[in-house]
């Protein structure tokens, strides 16, 4: 963004002002992208967070989750412009760190998978968040490097809480719970 920015204000105070277009307008996709806004994140007791700004397309139950467990499946449209971060559905610790993945574990000791999909121009989104850290509702946790879609899976005794044609925003829009401890 520096370098468009930079090409800007050089084209526009040496050259010709239409030559500035250009980089002035990919500034602005470029900000359109990676920018990364802080969200209010209420803690919700049992809640699950969108970890993405998007729309729901698809909520089923499934029989084999990645824990190998039934499990809810939420599928979102990652919003192209929507934040350049992800953020962590639950509060818990990391369990594992898979391609593309981050299965978290929430203090009740539910299992919740937060996966990834569709990377644009082989740009595969990257974890900084690590193996046993803990992280909290809507912290962020990765980030997106143009994905498609983002996957929650929660456990089959969990509950959904949105529907397919929704619209989320990452770390503030609640589409599920997980049980209550037993």
């Amino acid at each position: 963004m520096l370098i468009s920015i930079a090409a800007a204000l050089l084209l526009f105070g040496y050259a010709d002002a239409w030559y500035a277009l250009a980089p002035a307008v990919l500034t602005i996709f470029l900000y359109l992208i990676f920018r990364d806004p802080d969200r209010s994140v209420s803690s919700v007791a049992l809640g699950v967070f969108s970890p993405v700004d998007g729309e729901v397309v698809l909520v089923e139950q499934i029989e084999q989750g990645e824990t190998g467990e039934a499990a809810i499946r939420i599928v979102i449209n990652v919003d192209s412009f929507g934040t350049y971060t992800a953020r962590s559905p639950v509060e818990g610790s990391i369990k594992d760190l898979g391609k593309n993945a981050l299965w978290l574990q929430t203090d009740e000791g539910e299992d919740v998978i937060l996966q990834f999909s569709g990377h644009r121009f082989g740009l595969a989104p990257r974890a900084f968040a690590k193996f046993g850290e803990r992280l909290g509702q809507g912290q962020r946790c990765a980030y997106l490097r143009l994905v498609r879609t983002a996957e929650v899976q929660l456990p089959a005794d969990g509950k959904a809480l949105v529907e397919v044609g929704q619209t989320v925003v990452a770390g503030t829009d609640v589409i599920g719970n997980i049980p209550s401890p037993r």
